[in-house]
Formats: structure tokens, C-alpha cells, sequence
């Protein structure tokens, strides 16, 4: 199908073109800019709830507990796993996610893992394109779900509305948080797994820590939800709390500078790939390379080798 057939039928909701649209962000097609042309009038409608925490806390469980309980509501529901590169094939290490399976079959529920696959500018330059073309392709949630804990997931907090960190008793996640960064970005806490011991201790840390954040008046408190997804415990409350947290976004006007915030950094990031690959066309991999052994060998600064870059450009431009 031609862009327009692609465009027209992924606001239309056709599985087919949603996957080919989202495979051509991964391959950073040229044609992506004509796509995001099409689908950017339709966008700005969905909730993006972001999932992270450790391996092993149980993040595809939750999601798709989470999952099952939107649809309950009649709510259509996209989840974008996001995983590492392979470094063997460059698809997305752990696939679509086995547990999910059980939504496979329904038609208000589309599922897709996402790799980086090296590209320049990594996640941060994919993920806000897959997540506008499930916005305008018309799902009401998108779960955007990652592998682990660290600064990459850090990043990919930033493009969801409500971040959800994930907690297990006994995997010493509380520091893990800590040195992450984690507690700045998360907006909901779920201890899962909560039926085993330490859960409540895990608790009890987790509110310690919480406590020691400054927050400016009136700012949102990240709540604790504690929940046993495999059994579909507490995920009724979990998302009575991503309701709050919406309703405190759209109330407090926080909504739209989160999602201003994230445009910005989205165009920042699309800026920033087209430089690099115009500076390898205007410039040349040999100068660059030149440029880099005189600044190792101290015979220039890396400013005014930055210098020379920018007026290549300039002059081309």
C-alpha cells in the first residue's frame, strides 16, 4: 500500500497498517515524514501509562492484568514493549511477550515489541513515533512497557503521562530506585507480588523514601498500590489510582505541559538525527575523523572543532 493507504487505514484501526507503520519507525524509513504528516491531526486523544521496574518484578503480568481490566471497561488498549537491541539480528530480544498471549484474539487490543535496533538516537527517537501512530490509529490507553531499571528507562518515562514504577519484596529495589532516579518519575508505585514476605517492608521503604522527596504545594504524591497480578489482586485499585493521576494531570493543567514538554524533546531529537546525517554528507566521515585526531592529539579544542562542524553546515545550508 502507498503512504496514503497506509495513513488512511491506520486511523482506521487496521492491525496490518498499524504493524507496518510502526516497522517503518523502526527502520527509520523516508517515508516517515509524510506518515507523520497524515496522522498528526488525529493525535493527542490517548492515555500513555509508561511501565518500568527491575526484571523479575512482574511487568508483563501487570500489564496484562492491566490490559484485561480496560477492556472490561470497553476501553481499546495498545501495548508497546520496549526492548533492547539484539545485537545478533537487531530485533527486539524478548518478542512479544508470552504472557499476553491471551489478548491475542481481541480486536480492541494490539500488542507490539519495539527494538531500538541501534538507530541513531536510540529509543528516544522511535518510541514518540510509535506512540503517535497508536494515538491516531484511535486507542483509547497505550501501556508502553520496559525491560528494566536505568537511565534508558528514565527516558522512556518521559514520554508517558503517568509512569508506573514496579517493586517486588525481597529484590532491594528500594535503592535500585534510588540511584536511578526512579522516585523524581514515578507517579504510581505497585508493590507486586505483595503475598510473599517482606511485601509489607518493601512498603513501609518505599513510603520512607517517598517521604524524603521535596515537592512543590499541591503537587501530586505518588501513591503505593500493592498487587498480585497473576491472581489479578489489587489491579483494580491500581487503576483507580492511574484515574486519579489523570484526572490531577487534566485538573492542574500539568497535562499539557507534560506532553508540550515531550513535543519539544521529540523535535529536538529528529533535529538533532537530521544534523548528524546531513554533517556526514556535508562534511565527511574522512574530515570528521581529522578533526577528532586533532582534538585527541591537543592540537585543537573540541569547541572550535565544533566550530568548524557548524560553519560546514552553515555554508551548505
Amino acid at each position: 500500500m502507498d503512504v496514503r493507504q497506509l495513513v488512511d487505514r491506520t486511523l482506521h484501526g487496521d492491525p496490518r497498517a498499524i504493524a507496518r507503520a510502526i516497522s517503518l519507525v523502526e527502520n527509520a524509513s523516508p517515508v516517515l515524514r509524510e506518515i507523520m504528516s497524515g496522522l498528526a491531526p488525529h493525535t493527542g486523544r490517548a492515555r500513555v501509562v509508561g511501565l518500568t521496574g527491575a526484571p523479575g518484578v512482574g511487568k508483563s503480568t501487570s500489564t496484562s492484568a492491566l490490559v484485561a481490566r480496560l477492556r472490561e471497561r470497553g476501553t481499546s488498549v495498545a501495548v508497546l514493549a520496549v526492548d533492547p537491541s539484539s545485537p545478533f539480528t537487531g530485533g527486539a530480544l524478548l518478542g512479544d511477550r508470552v504472557r499476553m498471549q491471551e489478548h491475542a484474539g481481541d480486536t480492541g487490543v494490539f500488542i507490539r515489541s519495539m527494538a531500538s535496533r541501534g538507530h541513531l538516537g536510540g529509543l528516544s527517537w522511535a518510541t514518540p513515533h510509535a506512540l503517535r501512530v497508536l494515538d491516531a490509529a484511535g486507542f483509547g490507553v497505550i501501556l508502553v512497557e520496559t525491560v528494566g531499571v536505568g537511565q534508558a528507562e528514565v527516558d522512556i518515562a518521559r514520554h508517558a503521562d503517568t509512569t508506573v514504577v514496579l517493586s517486588a519484596p525481597g529484590m532491594g529495589d528500594g535503592v535500585q530506585a534510588a540511584k536511578a532516579g526512579v522516585l523524581e518519575i514515578a507517579d504510581v508505585f505497585v508493590v507486586n507480588k505483595a503475598d510473599r514476605e517482606g511485601a509489607h517492608a518493601t512498603v513501609r521503604e518505599l513510603r520512607q523514601m517517598i517521604a524524603h522527596v521535596e515537592r512543590p504545594a499541591g503537587a501530586w504524591k505518588p501513591p503505593i498500590v500493592s498487587t498480585v497480578a497473576a491472581q489479578g489482586d489489587g489491579i483494580a485499585e491500581l487503576l483507580g489510582r492511574l484515574d486519579d493521576h489523570d484526572a490531577h494531570l487534566r485538573g492542574s493543567g500539568e497535562l499539557e505541559v507534560r506532553r508540550t514538554a515531550r513535543a519539544r524533546e521529540e523535535i529536538e531529537a529528529v533535529a538533532v538525527r537530521a544534523l548528524r546525517e546531513r554533517l556526514g554528507d556535508v562534511h565527511g566521515h574522512s574530515a570528521l575523523d581529522k578533526l577528532a585526531d586533532e582534538v585527541a592529539r591537543g592540537h585543537t579544542d573540541p569547541y572550535t572543532a565544533a566550530d568548524a562542524v557548524v560553519a560546514a553546515l552553515t555554508e551548505a545550508g
